[in-house]
């Protein structure tokens, strides 16, 4: 792969990443719901917005630390993954969350925009995972529940 070719690469991941093109992007789902609906669960729908959120962090971060943490251990399988309440406890939960989201977001961009990274090697630590994999495996997560978000929010009438 030239150069030129492993930066374009790079940047159609980070593109993907962030959101947006065919794909909702995170600030915008979240943005201008209100605090009384976040722990809401319309009927016939499995989640509320704080379970998707929260959700959506746990994942993430998952994925992000074990693309670059040897000693990660992940959460148990589905209980590790999603919140014990459906509602968060406070304003000040929600925001850490979303913080949180961002943060480990950023990370994970930082590792595939490190020209250091090898996006195609194995990850010595996992079954044949490579960064790029799991990059993608972020991306993908993530819009799929972007648009359950979405999805929710017009379910309960909080959605333009």
């Amino acid at each position: 792969m030239t150069k030129d070719h492993e930066q374009s690469l790079r940047r159609h991941i980070l593109d993907l990443l962030a959101g947006g093109g065919a794909h909702a992007k995170f600030d915008d789902v979240i943005k201008g719901l209100p605090p009384k609906l976040r722990g809401e669960k319309p009927a016939k729908f499995p989640h509320t917005p704080w379970m998707l959120l929260e959700h959506l962090r746990l994942a993430q971060w998952d994925i992000l630390e074990f693309s670059r943490n040897p000693k990660h251990v992940s959460p148990p399988w589905p209980a590790g993954y999603w919140p014990k309440k459906p509602a968060p406890a406070n304003a000040a939960a929600w925001n850490k969350s979303i913080q949180q989201f961002r943060r480990d977001l950023k990370a994970m961009q930082h590792l595939v925009a490190n020209p250091k990274t090898d996006l195609f090697a194995r990850i010595p630590w996992g079954d044949d995972q490579t960064v790029l994999r799991e990059a993608l495996l972020v991306a993908d997560h993530n819009a799929y529940h972007l648009g359950q978000m979405l999805d929710l929010r017009r379910m309960l009438g909080s959605w333009k």
